[in-house]
């Protein structure tokens, strides 16, 4: 078995592997898609939920020096 026998096996295994792209089709894409915006979803919940168990104030006004002050709860 010479180098070029490797190369044309080499290139047919690709090409056998590429082929199930062409059955999967976009699939894939559409299960990526659901996924992140699944994430997006969860993530966006989890984030709503923390921000109404969060003390820092949402106004720039009512926020001068919540920092320095331990333990301080501004609302």
């Amino acid at each position: 078995m010479n180098s070029t026998d490797f190369f044309f096996l080499l290139g047919d295994i690709f090409q056998w592997t590429f082929q199930a792209f062409e059955f999967i089709g976009n699939f894939v894409n559409y299960f990526f898609i659901l996924l992140i915006f699944s994430g997006l979803c969860y993530w966006m919940t989890i984030q709503k939920r923390l921000s109404s168990l969060s003390n820092v104030p949402v106004e720039v006004k009512e926020g001068k020096g919540w920092y320095k002050e331990k333990g301080r709860q501004l609302k």
